[in-house]
């Protein structure tokens, strides 16, 4: 298998991933421009999801001079780590459905910084604790200004005038909702590789980041049957609008889930090198990506006083420190 051997490599692997996770709900964003519901939308998803893992298996996962191929490790693979990579795709999937009911109801630039942010706050220091590896110091100082970030998006949206009723404060709380379970998810993910596995060292009944991925999209699409035909429900939906769906919607939905699965399956390889608190930390600069995507392209803030305007740079201005302190803190 292909392993992230270089520091460099792997910050360049971080920021792509940052783009990825800031940048695919721009599909979602499209397609509810043509009034395609995010249910539907997320069939679409998740079945992305599961083919980019796919790919990443039978490609980078399968050749290359570390460790063993994917199916050489799938033949290994025990019970416990495929289910705790199983449960974190559930675990994902939850979050990130209430997430994307948070960015329909309040638009990016709210959603992402709360509810992500939140998710990297949680994530950061869970998956320190499991595996400390980074100045402590610098993550943490990042950490902190991260949620000084969430505090000032939320004053900033506190401050938009009230046209859509209750529609943008419900999706504040699904935000919220969704950054405590996102947080969870990625060391729950980790605790299915083996530590060793960037030397080429699989301990016994362990994954390799590309099984480990596998079996999380698993989780994520078989959960998807379950939790968004809720989701479908609530919203007075059927399967048949699914179905009639255009190509082009089903298309925006497959690579939305291309995007996040690229995005987190480079975030993984790099923790290898830069451990998974810092890697998890840097990967969710995305935030920050989201917010810029959110106010300057899609105009969410555009009825906002100069005082919001304020704000909102010093959002900005604080993301954009914590994240430097956060790369900082790998070197």
């Amino acid at each position: 298998m292909f392993v992230v051997d270089s520091p460099f490599v792997a910050i360049i692997c971080c920021v792509i991933t940052m783009l990825g996770w800031g940048s695919w709900a721009n599909t979602q964003k499209l397609a509810g421009r043509e009034r395609w519901p995010f249910p539907l939308y997320y069939w679409d998803y998740g079945f992305g999801v599961l083919l980019f893992s796919l790919l990443f298996l039978a490609a980078p996962g399968s050749f290359g001079t570390a460790g063993e191929g994917g199916l050489t490790n799938l033949s290994h693979a025990a019970a416990g780590p495929i289910g705790a990579a199983l449960l974190s795709g559930l675990e994902f999937n939850v979050s990130n459905l209430l997430l994307v009911a948070a960015i329909d109801a309040a638009g990016m630039s709210v959603a992402f910084p709360v509810g992500v942010g939140l998710a990297l706050v949680i994530g950061t220091v869970k998956s320190y604790l499991s595996a400390p590896k980074g100045n402590p110091a610098f993550l943490f100082g990042g950490v902190a200004l991260v949620v000084l970030a969430m505090i000032l998006s939320a004053l900033a949206h506190a401050r938009l005038p009230r046209q859509t009723g209750g529609k943008a404060a419900r999706g504040l709380i699904f935000a919220v909702v969704a950054g405590c379970l996102m947080g969870v998810f990625y060391p729950q993910l980790m605790t299915a590789i083996s530590p060793g596995f960037r030397s080429g060292s699989i301990q016994a009944g362990m994954l390799t980041p590309y099984t480990a991925l596998l079996f999380f999209a698993l989780g994520v699409a078989g959960s998807n049957f379950a939790v968004n035909t809720i989701f479908v429900k609530l919203n007075g939906l059927r399967l048949s609008e699914y179905t009639a769906g255009s190509a082009r919607l089903h298309s925006l939905g497959i690579l939305g889930g291309l995007i996040w699965m690229l995005a987190l399956s480079l975030n993984v390889l790099a923790s290898g090198v830069a451990g998974p608190a810092v890697s998890y930390a840097l990967g969710q600069g995305a935030t920050l990506v989201a917010a810029i995507w959110g106010v300057f392209v899609w105009k969410e803030f555009c009825a906002a006083g100069d005082s919001t305007r304020t704000l909102l740079a010093l959002m900005f201005a604080s993301y954009a420190a914590g994240l430097i302190l956060i790369g900082w803190a790998s070197l």
